[in-house]
């Protein structure tokens, strides 16, 4: 049985049941996800292979928000540039929110984080978020001002007890019209936003007007899950106020449990420094690509620190990732290579390798440990490389089967074997390879320079790394 910190209890509790529902809080596409936001991904991604793992069965939903500040300025600076081009601004928020959106499904079949089940987009489910803010209203704890529709946060007596808020710094009558706001000022938020029709908007029985941002995500919940969920993911700097928010207004308007287990994953740093454009230590993904670094060393990083604790990113980081990932990929190919005889499998090492994937799995229910899922899993490959060293790559084709059988079950989190790089590389180049490593071990030099100059002059650079040689297209 899984088992998670809980956000709300601050307590680790098992995740009970054998059919889970889940909700994370996906992008606003208004620009490129950084690197930072794919921690958050990739963390749900890790949450959803584990359960998997584990034996549960998962629905799993990750939003988009297609509309709110942010989004909307985009838009509205879009009609500046092309004037005259969309028929109104919803249909400018459309175009622009249209290319972000694709860039983040691409950037995480990139990072192979797995496609869940749900994406919905919040300009798709206005209907939901109207009929949230009507029940609001009909149960007293929503109220209407110069068309717009505010959630009354005194009338949730507990409100504040996910995030510790203190809601005696509640102001009467005050209220905050914009998607989002200071950490610790609690104010009455807004549900429904009145705008022009200029504006970007959908009518209403209030007038026109669009969502708000923290309204949003309950209704879709509500809508796809038709009731409470499980789980609920997300960065800590969602905790207050948009998940407090979800929180009063999905328990106020359609009453019963929200949330099960909240889970929360911490910042990303960059060199001890908060990730900022102004600090010129902002990277998305593309950035980091463009700059060579590859996208399985990236998600390999990202597992590399527990989620509840801040990474920081850094150039030794990334190297100690590259190691790691070259480990690895480094005894996968091995095993594709050694020879296999029909010799009796090795029970001693099948227990091993036994015992190293229950430990692995066992480390990742303990409230998704990678760190120490990791430790196994670098235990394991240096065990499997003595066990062939000691063989010289001859073993027994059920040892063999029983050392990859053991790497994809590490794999179904880890998410790396779909990342190997595919060059493309025949067998004659790949012999040439193999008989220059062999002159090398042979210290004869001079045979393997020739066969270097010869896989140049085929197209392919040797790669030399610690755990192994490699050919690259040059």
């Amino acid at each position: 049985m899984v088992k998670l910190f809980n956000t709300l209890t601050r307590s680790k509790e098992p995740v009970e049941g054998s059919s889970l529902r889940i909700y994370s809080c996906g992008p606003t596409v208004y620009n490129y996800a950084h690197i930072g936001n794919f921690r958050s991904y990739l963390f749900a991604d890790v949450l959803n292979r584990t359960l998997k793992l584990a034996g549960y069965q998962v629905e799993h939903a990750m939003n988009l928000t297609d509309v709110d500040d942010k989004t909307i300025n985009g838009a509205i600076e879009l009609t500046k540039k092309e004037p005259g081009k969309y028929a109104d601004l919803k249909s400018a928020l459309a175009a622009y929110t249209a290319p972000y959106t694709e860039a983040f499904f691409a950037d995480l079949k990139t990072l192979n984080v797995i496609k869940f089940d749900h994406h919905p987009r919040a300009t798709d489910y206005i209907p939901a978020m109207l009929d949230l803010v009507e029940r609001l209203i009909q149960n007293g704890v929503a109220y209407e001002q110069d068309g717009s529709v505010y959630y009354r946060i005194g009338e949730k007596k507990d409100y504040g007890k996910l995030s510790r808020v203190d809601l005696e710094k509640n102001k009467t009558g005050t209220r905050y019209n914009t998607d989002e706001y200071d950490k610790d000022d609690v104010r009455d938020f807004v549900l429904w936003k009145a705008e022009s029709k200029d504006g970007v908007h959908w009518h209403s029985a209030h007038g026109d007007g669009r969502p708000g941002w923290h309204l949003e995500c309950s209704a879709m919940i509500h809508e796809i899950f038709k009731g409470g969920i499980d789980i609920h993911t997300g960065g800590v700097d969602l905790i207050f106020p948009h998940h407090e928010n979800e929180i009063a207004q999905s328990e106020a308007g359609y009453g019963a449990e929200f949330v099960k287990h909240w889970v929360h994953c911490e910042h990303l740093l960059v060199d001890n420094r908060k990730m900022s454009k102004s600090a010129g230590n902002f990277y998305t993904l593309r950035d980091l690509l463009q700059q060579g670094k590859r996208p399985e060393v990236i998600r390999y990083f990202l597992l590399s620190a527990h989620y509840s604790q801040k990474v920081n990113f850094t150039a030794e980081a990334l190297h100690q990732a590259e190691a790691g990932v070259e480990k690895f990929y480094s005894l996968w190919q091995r095993l594709t290579r050694v020879k296999k005889n029909s010799a009796q499998a090795d029970a001693e090492f099948a227990k091993t390798s036994a015992e190293a994937r229950a430990k692995f799995t066992a480390e990742l229910c303990d409230d998704l440990n990678t760190p120490r899922a990791l430790a196994v899993v670098h235990e394991y490959i240096r065990a499997a490389n003595a066990f062939a060293d000691a063989r010289q790559d001859v073993v027994a084709e059920a040892d063999a089967d029983e050392m990859m059988q053991t790497l994809r079950h590490f794999d179904k989190v880890l998410g790396l074997l779909d990342l190997i790089p595919k060059t493309g590389v025949s067998g004659d180049l790949q012999a040439l390879l193999d008989e220059r490593n062999a002159a090398r071990a042979a210290k004869d030099f001079k045979r393997a320079d020739e066969l270097r100059d010869q896989l140049l002059k085929a197209g392919y650079k040797i790669l030399d790394t610690k755990t192994g040689s490699h050919l690259e297209k040059v």
